[in-house]
């Protein structure tokens, strides 16, 4: 356990101190480690303790920077968001939104690549209704997934705040919701005692972050800034793509496999106990086939197919599509060999 936690210790440090140069994220990157070591709908509460705490030592770090009109519209419209999104927590799997948001954040390749010569400093400074909007979409997500830092950055960028403004309002917005969420996980039994370990060690990561940052910030550049936020952005949605893919697999069963021989190219996918396959035969084309129950055949159908049957302890039928239109597959199985294929209209 203890060198469990020092590994969560590093990851944090290491995270929050990514967030600070990039003006958050911190949450996302976290989200696939804290996500090996605790269930799904426990992670946002592990979380949440690490970045409550963050919030807190970052906005008495940069008070001096806060940007106060956007926190008065985006504060009032993110609280009550944050409920709900904790309630939908309950009866929603968070791994669809956090594919959405990998795909999301992976988005910002371009701007990881685009030359100092190429940056706009045009600001985009919307009005009241789109900040509270924005509040109210950050803090649905947050209490939803438990951080959504980096999906918000290109805002704070194009809004023209600097560097230690964006990590001081950022941290404004966010530590009440961060507080409202820890009381509602509590509240609904989301935090347990390995909870509250691994939130704590989080937790003091990121104070030693922001005290560490403190002096680093100055020396960068906006360009520079603006930069390693993009790279993070898109590293993390990497990272969260190919986590929340992989449990989104596991959890539905899925099982890709790709063969390749003299008569084509074929790829089978199972979901669950459904089972499609994509095939490429050079002398046919494109075909798609997918399982269907025996009792979906007609009764002459059945009798063609039991008829054929010698010594198969197993058939399976598949429904195939191709360029001719709609035709049927019968394979035969003892044990696990296959014996006879036959095919049908």
């Amino acid at each position: 356990m203890l060198v469990l936690l020092l590994i969560v210790f590093i990851c944090s440090f290491l995270a929050f101190a990514i967030s600070a140069i990039c003006g958050g994220g911190a949450g996302l990157i976290m989200l696939p480690i804290l996500g090996r070591l605790l269930p799904v709908a426990q992670v946002p509460a592990a979380l949440s303790i690490g970045t409550f705490t963050s919030s807190a030592s970052r906005l008495y770090v940069f008070r001096k920077n806060i940007c106060w009109p956007i926190v008065r519209y985006f504060v009032p419209a993110a609280l009550p968001a944050v409920g709900l999104g904790v309630l939908l927590l309950k009866f929603i799997n968070p791994l669809y939104l956090e594919i959405a948001m990998g795909l999301f954040l992976i988005g910002n390749l371009p701007f990881v690549f685009r030359k100092k010569t190429e940056e706009n400093d045009q600001t985009e400074k919307p009005g009241n209704f789109t900040l509270s909007m924005i509040g109210f979409s950050a803090g649905f997500l947050s209490g939803l997934t438990g951080a959504v830092g980096l999906l918000f950055n290109k805002f704070y960028m194009r809004y023209g705040l600097k560097k230690e403004e964006i990590v001081a309002t950022r941290a404004a917005n966010e530590i009440i919701l961060h507080l409202i969420k820890i009381i509602l996980y509590a509240i609904f039994g989301l935090i347990s005692a390995k909870v509250i370990w691994i939130g704590a060690v989080v937790a003091i990561a990121a104070v030693v972050s922001s005290w560490t940052m403190k002096w680093i910030l100055p020396f960068l550049s906006e360009f520079v800034f603006k930069k390693v936020g993009y790279i993070a952005m898109v590293l993390s949605g990497v990272v969260m793509l190919f986590q929340s893919v992989s449990a989104f697999a596991h959890d539905n069963q899925v099982n890709l496999s790709t063969s390749v021989d003299s008569n084509g190219v074929q790829a089978k996918i199972k979901w669950q106990k459904r089972g499609y396959a994509f095939e490429y035969k050079y002398d046919e084309g494109y075909e798609f086939e997918r399982i269907i129950p025996f009792e979906k055949l007609t009764e002459e159908q059945k009798s063609y197919i039991l008829e054929r049957n010698k010594i198969a302890d197993k058939i399976i039928v598949e429904e195939v599509y191709h360029k001719d239109g709609k035709s049927f597959e019968a394979n035969y199985f003892y044990g696990n060999n296959q014996v006879d294929k036959i095919n049908f209209d």
